[in-house]
């Protein structure tokens, strides 16, 4: 399902269920050490999908580890991005020299809870929902908007090494399957591209979820 959102040179791995009794990975246990059964689910699959998509590349098995802000650490040269969450887990990676980023995100098709909407627009967005809404009641737009600001998060991270908060960015989505977020902060890169002042993605709604991606080509470079 995934794998409709983004250009061919990425590897997308996903899971719609988990495997009983799967045990984490060595070198991951204690990732996962003090979670409830169900987190410890989803980390487990949600891994072993990043470890087949890694395999697809030609690296080796090995743990992946957690970051400064518990984002997946890739092997050198690799880009990448894991989502989980009730009945879904998927990873898509890249080799560094194809596409300079990624970020994906996955969640229920349904409306946000109460207040999180609130919390996670710019003041430009509510009425842009609003309008959306009207178009097509049938689509959560509140929740692709959530979900599209999820990936943007996580394309933003691994290139800036600094914090993005749902305030930080403004997006424009297309009911046609894109949107564009427009970044209100400073979007120097730390790796010394070009700073991130817009971040294009796509997204689509199936099987009772919706899946956003961000893709950050290098200069030049039209992917994404």
């Amino acid at each position: 399902m995934i794998e409709a959102l983004l250009p061919a040179a990425v590897v997308a791995v996903e899971a719609f269920a988990d495997v009983p009794g799967e045990t984490p990975y060595p070198g991951e246990e204690d990732l996962v050490a003090r979670a409830v059964e169900g987190r410890r689910r989803e980390f487990v699959t949600a891994r072993r999908c990043a470890r087949e998509a890694l395999g697809r590349l030609g690296y080796a098995p090995a743990p992946i580890l957690p970051g400064p802000r518990r984002e997946p650490v890739w092997p050198s040269g690799v880009v990448g991005s894991i989502t989980h969450c009730s009945g879904y887990r998927a990873a898509v990676v890249a080799p560094a020299d194809t596409l300079a980023g990624l970020g994906v995100d996955a969640e229920p098709h349904g409306p946000l809870p109460d207040g999180v909407a609130e919390a996670v627009t710019t003041a430009g967005e509510p009425a842009h929902l609003a309008a959306l809404r009207a178009a097509d009641p049938a689509t959560h737009w509140d929740r692709l908007l959530f979900s599209a600001k999820e990936s943007v998060y996580k394309a933003w991270y691994p290139l800036t090494g600094r914090w993005l908060g749902f305030e930080d960015a403004e997006l424009t989505i297309d009911p046609a399957g894109r949107f564009a977020a427009r970044i209100l902060v400073d979007g120097a890169r730390a790796d010394g591209g070009p700073p991130l002042r817009v971040l294009d993605g796509r997204w689509l709604v199936a099987g009772g979820l919706v899946v956003t991606a961000v893709v950050v080509p290098h200069p030049g470079d039209p992917s994404g």
